[in-house]
C-alpha cells in the first residue's frame, strides 16, 4: 500500500514541476486539431488525419441544432463557419468504427460573440470555397471593378451566372454522396448542379465583400433537394435563386422568400 503511495505522490509531483514550456507543448498538440484563429469571424479551422482508413466526420452543434460534414481524408485543413449565431458551440470529431458508427475522438467548447453575425457569410469554407488567386474571384473583380453600390455588384454577378452557366443534367443524374463544388472547374466547364450555382454565387459575392448565404432546402420552383442564395443587401437578407433563373436566361433577382423552405444554411 505504502509503494502505491509513493508512486501516485512521485506523479504528482512529476506533474506540478512540468516545465512551463513542456506544459505549453503538449496543450498545443492536443489542441492542434482545433484552429481557433478565425473565431471572430465566425470561423473555425480543423486538422485530423485519421490514424486507418476510417472515414472522419465533423459535427457543429448549438441549442439542439447540429451540422454535419466529412472531413479530408488526407489531414488537409479545413475550414467551418459558425452559423447558428452567437453562444457556446459543441465541436466534435467523430471517427468511423463501423458502419454508421463513430467514436468521439476529439471534442471542444467555444463561444462565439461576433458584433456583426452577418460577417460569418463573408468567409471561405468548405463547401464555398475559394482564396484571391482564384479565377473565380478574378473574374468577380472583374464584373464588379465599375460598380458603384453592393445591388450593382451582386446584380453584375448574377447576370454573369445566369447568362453564362447552364445546367449539368448528367452530373445531377449521378451526383455522388458528399459532393462538394470546386469553383473554378465551374467556372471553366460552364455547367454545374444547383449546389455549384449557389457556392459559385456565394464566393463570387463573399470576396466583394457581400454578405451571401447558401441556402438547402425545398422550392415551389424546383420538385428536388435545392440549393439558392441570400444575400444581405441594405440591411435585409434577399432571397436570389440563379439556377432556377439560369433556365430560362432571365429572371427576378429577388424571389418571394416565402416560396422557398429553409433545412440548412452555410
Amino acid at each position: 500500500m505504502r509503494k502505491w503511495i509513493a508512486m501516485i505522490v512521485a506523479v504528482c509531483l512529476l506533474t506540478l514541476y512540468l516545465p512551463a514550456a513542456a506544459w505549453a507543448a503538449a496543450k498545443e498538440d492536443s489542441d492542434s486539431w482545433l484552429n481557433t484563429g478565425k473565431l471572430e469571424q465566425g470561423v473555425i479551422g480543423i486538422i485530423y488525419k485519421s490514424p486507418s482508413a476510417a472515414k472522419t466526420k465533423l459535427m457543429v452543434s448549438k441549442d439542439n441544432v447540429s451540422y454535419t460534414y466529412d472531413l479530408s481524408a488526407v489531414g488537409q485543413e479545413e475550414f467551418f463557419s459558425l452559423q447558428l449565431h452567437n453562444g457556446i458551440y459543441k465541436i466534435t470529431v467523430l471517427q468511423q468504427v463501423t458502419g454508421n458508427k463513430y467514436r468521439t475522438v476529439h471534442s471542444d467548447t467555444l463561444d462565439l460573440q461576433m458584433k456583426n453575425e452577418a460577417a460569418v457569410y463573408l468567409n471561405s469554407v468548405q463547401n464555398i470555397k475559394w482564396n484571391e488567386a482564384d479565377a473565380v474571384i478574378e473574374k468577380a473583380r472583374e464584373l464588379t471593378r465599375d460598380k458603384k453600390t453592393e445591388r450593382e455588384k451582386a446584380q453584375a454577378i448574377y447576370d454573369y451566372l445566369i447568362k453564362t452557366i447552364v445546367y449539368d443534367f448528367d452530373l445531377a443524374a449521378n451526383v455522388s454522396t458528399g459532393y462538394i463544388p470546386n469553383l473554378n472547374q465551374v467556372l471553366a466547364a460552364q455547367k454545374g448542379i444547383c449546389y455549384d450555382y449557389a457556392s459559385l454565387f456565394a464566393a463570387m459575392n463573399r470576396s466583394v465583400g457581400i454578405p451571401t448565404k447558401l441556402v438547402m432546402g425545398s422550392s415551389d420552383h424546383v420538385k428536388e433537394y435545392h440549393a439558392w442564395n441570400e444575400i444581405y443587401l441594405d440591411g435585409a437578407w434577399v432571397t436570389v435563386d440563379t439556377t432556377v433563373d439560369a433556365g430560362t436566361g432571365s429572371g427576378t433577382f429577388a424571389k418571394n422568400a416565402s416560396e422557398y423552405k429553409v433545412t440548412k444554411v452555410y
